[in-house]
C-alpha cells in the first residue's frame, strides 16, 4: 500500500543562549512558549494547505520578529551606540536561490526584505543603506526606531555599557530561525537577528551569510543557526552540516552534533535546527537553552526552552 497522506513538517528556533530555567521569569517563559506555538500555527497552516516550505519559513520567522521576546525585528540587541541593525537570509533547497540583507534599520520584517532580494534582484546579500533603499524602493512596511527597540533591550546595553562595555559574549539572546518540508518534497531555511548586544563597526554575524548561519539544499539538509555567530562563520556551520548529510550519509542528528562539537572546541557556543526532504528534524545546542518547536504533518508538536526538556 501506498502512504499518499500529506507530508509536511517545520522546525523553529528563537535562538540559544546561557538563560537557564531558574534564570526566567514565569511570565517571560509562558511568552516564549506562546510565540514559538504562534509561529508553529503560522508556518503549519501554509504547509498543511499545500504551500510552499519557502513561504512556510517566512511566515513563521515573521511572528518571531515581530514579538519582543526574541532578538530579531521588534526587540533586536541594540549596538554599543544605541542603534539597531538587523540581518536575515532565506533560501530554498529545490533551486539553491538565496536572499540575504545585514545592518538594515528600517524594514519591519527583515527576512521579507531578504525574500525580495532573492525574487527581485540579481544580487544574493545587500546591506546597510543600500538595502534600507531597495526595501522602500519594493514598497516593503517600514518601521521607526521605537517598534524596534524595546525597553528592555536598551537595558541590557546600558547594563552592559556600565561593565565595561564589550559586547554581549554570552550571547544570552538570540536569533530566529525556521527550517520547513512541504508537500512537494522541498526544504527551505531562514534566519533573522538583530545580532549581538553592544556589537561596533558594522559588525554582522552568521545570520545572513548563506553557508555559515542559514543553508538550504534539497539533497542535503536545510540548517538554521544561533548562537556566537564568528564561530559559525568559522565553521560555516549551516553547510557543513549540510555536506555532511549529503556527502557522507550522516543522520542529521549526528552531523548537528559532529558540526556544533567543532564549533565547541574553537570556543563558540549555540545551535542549530535542521531538517531535510525525507521529514526528518534534529536541533543541537551547547547552551543552557534553545527556544525551540516542532510541528508535523502527522500532528506532532513539540516546544521546548531548556536543555532537559526533550
Amino acid at each position: 500500500m501506498t502512504d499518499s497522506s500529506p507530508r509536511w513538517s517545520l522546525v523553529i528556533h528563537g535562538g540559544a543562549g546561557a538563560i537557564a530555567r531558574s534564570q526566567t521569569r514565569p511570565e517571560t517563559d509562558a511568552g516564549l512558549r506562546a510565540a514559538l506555538n504562534a509561529a508553529l500555527d503560522a508556518g503549519s497552516a501554509i504547509l498543511s494547505g499545500g504551500g510552499t516550505s519557502l513561504d512556510a519559513v517566512e511566515a513563521a520567522v515573521r511572528v518571531l520578529e515581530d514579538d519582543p521576546h526574541f532578538n530579531a525585528g521588534r526587540g533586536s540587541a541594540f549596538t554599543y551606540e544605541g542603534a539597531n541593525e538587523l540581518d536575515a537570509a532565506i533560501m530554498n533547497g529545490a533551486d539553491l536561490r538565496a536572499g540575504s540583507i545585514a545592518g538594515v534599520t528600517a524594514t519591519k520584517n527583515p527576512v521579507t526584505l531578504a525574500r525580495a532580494v532573492m525574487e527581485e534582484s540579481d544580487h544574493v546579500l545587500l546591506g546597510r543603506e543600500g538595502a534600507d533603499t531597495f526595501s522602500r524602493e519594493h514598497g516593503l512596511e517600514q518601521a521607526d526606531a521605537e517598534w524596534f527597540g524595546v525597553p528592555e533591550r536598551r537595558r541590557q546595553l546600558e547594563e552592559l555599557l556600565a561593565n565595561g562595555g564589550k559586547f554581549d559574549v554570552d550571547m544570552k539572546y538570540g536569533t530566529v530561525g525556521a527550517v520547513a518540508l512541504d508537500q512537494a518534497g522541498h526544504i527551505a531555511a531562514a534566519t533573522s537577528t538583530g545580532g549581538v548586544t553592544g556589537k561596533r563597526w558594522g559588525r554582522i554575524g552568521d545570520s545572513p551569510l548563506i553557508g555559515a548561519g542559514t543553508y538550504a539544499d534539497d539533497r542535503g539538509a536545510a540548517v538554521s543557526c544561533t548562537g556566537a555567530g564568528e564561530f559559525f562563520i568559522r565553521e560555516s556551520v549551516a553547510f557543513q552540516i549540510n555536506a555532511r548529510v549529503r556527502f557522507v550519509g550522516e543522520t542529521l542528528k549526528v552531523a548537528a552534533d559532529t558540526v556544533m562539537a567543532e564549533v565547541k572546541a574553537l570556543g563558540g557556543t549555540g545551535g542549530v535546527i535542521v531538517t531535510d526532504a525525507q521529514g526528518g528534524a534534529a536541533w543541537s545546542f551547547t547552551t543552557a537553552s534553545l527556544y525551540r518547536g516542532r510541528v508535523t504533518a502527522a500532528g506532532d508538536r513539540v516546544v521546548a526552552l531548556y536543555d532537559n526538556e526533550d
